[in-house]
This record gives C-alpha cells, structure tokens and sequence, in this order.
C-alpha cells in the first residue's frame, strides 16, 4: 500500500454511525445499521467509522463491535473507506483490528487509551504495539489535552499511522504540532470537534473534519467541505451559523448530549436510531424542543 496516497483520501469528512438500540431491549438494530450505513453513503461518505464514539463504542461488547465492524465493512461494499474505532488494553485493540482486517476494512482508528494512569512513553508504547501488529494502517484519535504532543511525535514516524483525529480544541498547540511534525510523514490532519471547529482547523493544517451531522443534513456537512477546499468563506460562515446551533446542542453536559441529540434528530426524521444505552439518557424535554427548533430552522421538518 502507498500509505501516502491512502492518506491523502482521509482529507474529507469522516461520517461516524450511530448504533440504533432496540427501544425494550437494547439490543442492536441490524436492519437499522444497514440503514444508517446506506444513508451516509448515499449522503456522500467517503469515509465511515463504525464503533466510534458517536457509535457508542464504550458501551458495546467486544462481539458486538466484532460484529458491527463486520457488517458494516460488509454493506459499506468497498463504496467507502472503512475505519473501525478499535481500544481498550493493547491486546484488545490488536485482537478488534485483526478481526477488522479480516472483515475487509481499509484502515482502524485507535481511540485513546482510557487508562487512568498513562504516562508519555507508555502511550507511545501503546500506539506502536497496536499499529505494528496490524497489517493494515491506523489512525489515532486524540481528545485528552493532558497527553503529551510528545506522544503524536513519536508516534506519526511509524510508516503505517496515516492519520490523526485530533480532539483537543486548543488551536495554537495544533497549529504547532502540525508544524512540527514533517510533512515527510504524509499524517492526514483531521478535525475531530466536527462542523463548529472545521474552520478553524482547517486553516491551520486539518484538511478533514468528522462529523455526526451527516447522518442528518449530510447536505449542510457537505456544503461546507466544498467552500473549505474551493476558499469561499462567505458561505464557509453562512454554513457555520447553521451548525453551531446543533452543534452546541451536543456539546451540552459537558458532551452528554452528544449522541443522543444526534438519534433524537434522526428519529423525528423519520430515520432509524433507536435509543441510547447506559451511561447516556435520552434527551430531556427542554433539549427536544430544541432539536425539533432546529431541524425547523433548516427546512427539514415544518
């Protein structure tokens, strides 16, 4: 693989799914996967994370993140890129990627460890053991503003990480670290704080950000990739104020609303994304009159 060239195609919106939950039971909605799945591709995905956040990683079992890693790479068909979240020890996220190669998918993001006690070198040994054990490249996803840059330094030489979801919304240490960190080393930057932030990103090195908004309005999502790459920032802006509603509609509760105001939009669309499991509640009244404002707000609903 040219890992340089395969980079390059992670310079867009990265779409995370939802994984609808079974309103009685909890149990995973496959039909609804499928739908969703089919929903984002025909939104324009080019690239698809299942067992991300926004897909309620931490709160799946190990067989169902197998399972949903397989299905989706499965009904993706090769029509976009497949990034399975993988984590928690290293030879859990080894044992989650090995199966993710198997399914067919193109590369992994390893979310950050969780580990309360992690210093720099141990996250770096983390990185290199789950990168150098797979075949297939690797992203990381960094959201801790206490680990170390030092960390995305070490870690980027390594031939088979091709990317960087960073999380962590402090504009002056990105900028730096993308600075710092050669271009020889071919990292695909992305934004991993969605539309609210991918302007500003942008312009300091993230030509991609993610996104739970496409799975509702991929077309607003859309929209503003295209006035980033072609430089129009009046629309940039007219899109932004769109977004920011949504937006800090999720990051309410200190991100407690972050997937559940992401199915509560859909459901009133009329799309499949069932309920949230422990620890994440539905929304409250409050906040679903708010999304029900905002889908008004865009056309999307009368």
């Amino acid at each position: 693989m040219n890992y340089g060239e395969f980079s390059k195609r992670l310079e867009t919106i990265t779409a995370i799914t939802v994984t609808p939950f079974d309103e009685t039971t909890k149990a995973i909605d496959w039909d609804g996967v499928a739908a969703n799945v089919e929903f984002l591709i025909v939104g324009g995905a080019e690239v698809i994370v299942p067992c991300g956040n926004t897909s309620e990683f931490y709160a799946l079992t190990l067989e169902e993140a197998k399972e949903e890693t397989r299905r989706v790479t499965e009904l993706a068909a090769r029509r976009a890129i497949v990034m399975p979240g993988i984590g928690y020890s290293a030879e859990t996220a080894i044992e989650l990627g090995r199966n993710a190669e198997k399914a067919g998918a193109d590369c992994v993001m390893i979310h950050q460890p969780i580990h309360p006690y992690m210093t720099t070198s141990g996250a770096i040994s983390y990185y290199r053991k789950v990168i150098e054990a797979l075949d297939i490249p690797s992203v990381l996803y960094v959201r801790d503003p206490h680990i170390s840059d030092e960390v995305l330094v070490e870690v980027t030489k390594l031939d088979k990480c091709v990317g960087v979801k960073y999380a962590i919304n402090d504009l002056p240490r990105f900028t730096q670290t993308v600075r710092t960190i050669p271009a020889e080393c071919g990292i695909a930057w992305i934004c991993g704080t969605a539309e609210k932030w991918a302007p500003f990103f942008y312009n300091a090195g993230a030509r991609g950000f993610t996104s739970g908004l496409m799975n509702v309005y991929p077309e607003l999502s859309q929209a503003m990739l295209r006035a980033l790459r072609t430089g129009d920032w009046e629309t940039v802006w007219q899109l932004w104020e769109n977004v920011v509603p949504f937006e800090n509609l999720r990051a309410k509760y200190n991100n407690g609303n972050n997937v559940v105001a992401v199915k509560e939009a859909m459901e009133q669309l009329g799309l499949r994304a069932g309920v949230t499991r422990e620890p994440v509640d539905p929304l409250d009244e409050q906040d679903k009159r708010e999304v029900t404002r905002i889908l008004k707000s865009w056309g999307k609903i009368t």
